[in-house]
């Protein structure tokens, strides 16, 4: 197998050039919508619901879902279709139940840009917000991924070297970013999402000529995995992740988490009207289908083509190599950095906005004498200027990349998931829950999940996301009703004393 031929690199570098010509004139179109810190954040309520739908489903997918996942497919086999159930049937459904109740929540606070801000509102908690938005620097590790799967692509498609890959990727990303913020981001993943569809739908028909069997393909595709090792066609892997009864469980959890990341939860933020959530949400779970479900079976069919790859986030690339002509694999690549890129760009927002709103402008609020206007432009500059460190940082923690890119990405946002979970489901749900216990829960339920799978106290990633959310949830009924009561005893004494 190699690289593309010349004339079909010269005729992608063209596409590619394009390509990223539309996002930047995107991102320059944005200018005038990120000029605030709700602007930049939240692009004001200026976009399509449709659109954000399409946005969301983009951003959910990224390189986890279109090169990590199947990759895993390519490693453990048919026992990853556990996963890809919960990020369309069980993710969608989160979504559907989940949404309205956080725009109600952020409109019910005067709008918020950030998901930090929305916490530290519910639980009128500076310090919250604060430390929710030092957690979200974990998103570092998910924009490394991001990283991986570009470069590999490139490597393996193009020739070009692994870390020209990495710097390709980070100028391009945080370029259009900076010019358009959240308007730019939302776009531009709308139209990365319907090309992801595409390259989805095509990737699943070249089954019938690359494993074939006609309406036996299924069949076909499962007795040649089973050829290759048995393994691969169990419900539930041996010595992979998909392990036992209790890891599917934890990924279905892990789904419903992952709606509420900040990242995607900023989508709702987006809407103007209660109205725009339909449209919303319907074309979010249409985008989903096709966007989750039908990548996994290139990794599958890679195994069966190419048994023998050297690391597992190959699968892909090297099945768009095996399969089509040269000119349509440089048409799909374009489709494959989409998926990439529309993640990327989402968490750079969301990282950078948090710094800005949820760090920077709290304390320019606390220690400088600046107007709430100055205030604003200064947090907005200082969230543009971060999006340079980070890609910087991003780049360098690149350099060596990970066993499975997938699971470094999963291993990030759980991170994330297992100390706001607590805090914000039952900020939905329980009117006794406070500050205190908000903090309590996020220190417990991330500190734990740290503590556990960095030494490997936990070794599936899935199971110790959901101990540790259940740490923090009870960390948070705890301390939340023990300092209520203090303060309650702290009152009737003063009063008694009077």
């Amino acid at each position: 197998m190699g690289t593309l031929p010349s004339y079909v690199l010269v005729i992608v570098g063209v596409l590619f050039l394009i390509y990223i010509g539309v996002l930047s004139w995107i991102g320059n179109k944005g200018k005038k919508h990120s000029r605030t810190m709700k602007g930049f954040a939240t692009a004001e309520g200026k976009l399509a619901p449709w659109i954000v739908g399409a946005s969301f489903s983009a951003t959910f997918a990224s390189a986890n879902l279109y090169l990590g996942v199947p990759g895993l497919a390519y490693q453990y086999g048919l026992s990853v279709f556990w996963y890809i159930l919960g990020a369309f049937g069980v993710a969608w459904i989160a979504l559907l139940f989940l949404a309205k109740n956080f725009w109600r929540q952020h409109k019910k606070a005067g709008g918020v840009a950030t998901l930090p801000e929305w916490l530290g509102k519910r639980y009128n908690s500076k310090s919250l917000q604060m430390i929710v938005s030092i957690l979200l620097l974990f998103n570092i590790y998910y924009i490394v991924g991001q990283n991986v799967g570009m470069a590999t692509i490139f490597e393996i498609i193009t020739g070009i070297p692994y870390l020209w890959g990495i710097v390709i990727g980070v100028v391009i990303t945080v370029f259009y970013i900076r010019l358009g913020g959240m308007f730019a981001q939302v776009i531009t993943d709308g139209i990365q999402g319907i090309l992801m569809s595409l390259t989805g739908v095509i990737v699943f028909a070249s089954l019938f000529w690359t494993i074939g069997g006609g309406l036996s393909m299924f069949n076909r595709l499962e007795n040649k995995l089973a050829a290759i090792d048995p393994n691969l066609t169990n419900a539930f892997s041996q010595g992979g992740p998909y392990g036992s009864v209790m890891a599917l469980l934890t990924i279905q959890f892990l789904m419903i988490g992952f709606v509420l990341t900040p990242q995607l939860a900023n989508k709702f933020l987006t809407l103007e009207k209660e109205e725009d959530l339909r449209p919303f949400t319907l074309s979010a779970g249409v985008h989903l289908f096709f966007i989750t479900s039908l990548m996994v079976f290139g990794g599958l069919a890679a195994r069966v083509i190419s048994p023998n790859l050297s690391r597992m986030d190959q699968a892909i690339p090297v099945y768009l190599m095996e399969s089509f002509p040269p000119i349509v694999v440089g048409l799909l690549m374009i489709g494959l950095l989409s998926a990439i890129l529309s993640s990327t760009d989402g968490l750079y927002v969301t990282v950078t906005s948090s710094i800005g709103n949820d760090l920077i402008k709290p304390l320019l609020a606390k220690y400088s004498s600046l107007s709430t206007d100055g205030i604003d432009q200064k947090a907005v500059l200082g969230a543009k200027w971060s999006l340079f460190l980070v890609g910087l940082l991003s780049l360098y923690l690149s350099i060596n990349p990970p066993d499975s890119l997938a699971l470094l990405i999963q291993f990030s946002f759980s991170a994330i998931i297992s100390g706001t979970f607590g805090s914000i489901i039952l900020g939905y749900y329980w009117e006794k829950g406070n500050g205190y216990g908000a903090i309590s829960s996020v220190i417990t339920g991330s500190g734990s999940y740290i503590w556990f799978t960095g030494f490997q106290l936990i070794e599936n990633i899935y199971i110790a996301l959901f101990i540790c959310s259940v740490i923090g949830i009870v960390t948070m009924i705890v301390v939340s009703y023990v300092t209520s009561m203090s303060r309650s005893q702290i009152s009737y004494v003063t009063h008694t004393f009077k």
